[in-house]
């Protein structure tokens, strides 16, 4: 492959002008990439998406890199990766608290906190099931298959063919309706009690 025997900073420069050229860069560091994102993130596929974002911001700040003692391209790149990692992190934290609002939110209304996990769980999807058809049927399917038939978000968007995010945003409004109609009828799931 062309690059191969190019160091970094030869195979950025000479990437500007034949773009090709940066796969032997690519090559060479996105296992290391993947690696150090996922420390950080905790996610192969979030690591992924850091990692090809990376690469991106990278090939297109290429112009800006200098090549000064003591700052390889390497430390550059990483700099790079890191920083990228860390705002995705912050990022996925920020959605996950919000989910785990709305689902502990969503859970207050639908029963009383009983001692055995099985009994909660099966009294929770008879409550669902008695809500579900009050909601519109593209929240309806989602809900049902997340909690009702226990596929991941991630069969929910090959299934439904849509994007994670879309996956987790009718989740999301789907238990907020979810959690309005008990309050508007004030009723606590008569079978969940």
């Amino acid at each position: 492959m062309e690059g191969m025997n190019y160091k970094d900073e030869e195979v950025l420069a000479l990437s500007l002008a034949r773009p090709s050229i940066f796969e032997a860069l690519v090559d060479r560091y996105q296992n290391d990439f993947l690696r150090a994102a996922f420390k950080i993130v905790k996610s192969k596929e979030e690591a992924e998406d850091i990692v090809q974002e990376s690469f991106t911001k990278i090939y297109l700040n290429a112009k800006k890199f200098r090549n000064i003692e003591g700052a390889s391209f390497r430390s550059w790149a990483y700099k790079i990766v890191l920083n990228t990692s860390f705002n995705h992190y912050k990022k996925l934290k920020r959605i996950r608290e919000s989910v785990k609002y709305v689902d502990s939110a969503f859970y207050e209304g639908v029963a009383d906190v009983k001692n055995n996990d099985f009994e909660i769980e099966a009294d929770m999807k008879v409550c669902i099931s008695q809500i579900l058809p009050q909601l519109p049927s593209h929240l309806q399917d989602v809900l049902k298959k997340y909690y009702l038939e226990d596929k991941s978000q991630k069969e929910i968007s090959e299934e439904e063919k849509l994007s994670v995010t879309a996956v987790k945003m009718r989740l999301f409004r789907a238990k907020r309706l979810f959690k309005k109609i008990i309050e508007q009828n004030n009723q606590l799931c008569t079978t969940a009690i």
